[in-house]
């Protein structure tokens, strides 16, 4: 029987499933959206939550525990700092799974799991990387111009 046996395994044993969530805790106040598959999504929700319920707190006890759990000490003080103040008259309910179809690999389930309010932050990192990709692509036509140029130079003294 299963009475009062909460939470998932996750196929892992328990220092393992600990250090996962633990990463996972911290890459998710960190960059404010990851994807996942859904079972360790749902696994981390509540770990997430409890941690922003710490940072509205604010207190140097708070701070204490968040420091024990979380990986980085900037991800404690992002959670602090930024992520914490955004929630400040929300009662619970600071994250949402989005399933996001599955893995190729092993046909996983997956999912992004994201901080609401985050979006604008999110929007720009997306179009920041849209930029680099542009430039880079640029540079690689300009690249594949000047071979063509230097072939067609090539053929013709030959």
């Amino acid at each position: 029987m299963r009475h009062r046996n909460a939470g998932n395994k996750l196929g892992r044993n328990t220092s393992h499933r600990r250090a996962l969530l633990r990463n996972m805790v911290t890459s998710v106040i960190l960059e404010d959206r990851i994807q996942t598959t859904v079972a360790k999504a749902k696994a981390v929700r509540p770990l997430i939550e409890k941690m922003i319920t710490l940072g509205k707190k604010g207190d140097v006890h708070s701070r204490r525990q968040a420091l024990a759990y979380l990986m980085t000490d900037i991800s404690v003080t992002r959670l602090f700092e930024v992520v914490a103040p955004r929630y400040g008259d929300r009662q619970g309910g600071y994250l949402r799974i989005v399933r996001a179809g599955f893995r190729k690999g092993d046909g996983g389930e997956t999912a992004f799991i994201e901080l609401l309010g985050a979006e604008k932050q999110l929007d720009a990192k997306r179009e920041k990387r849209d930029e680099i990709k542009a430039k880079k692509r640029a540079e690689l036509e300009k690249q594949m111009e000047e071979s063509k140029k230097e072939e067609t130079s090539a053929e013709a003294a030959a």
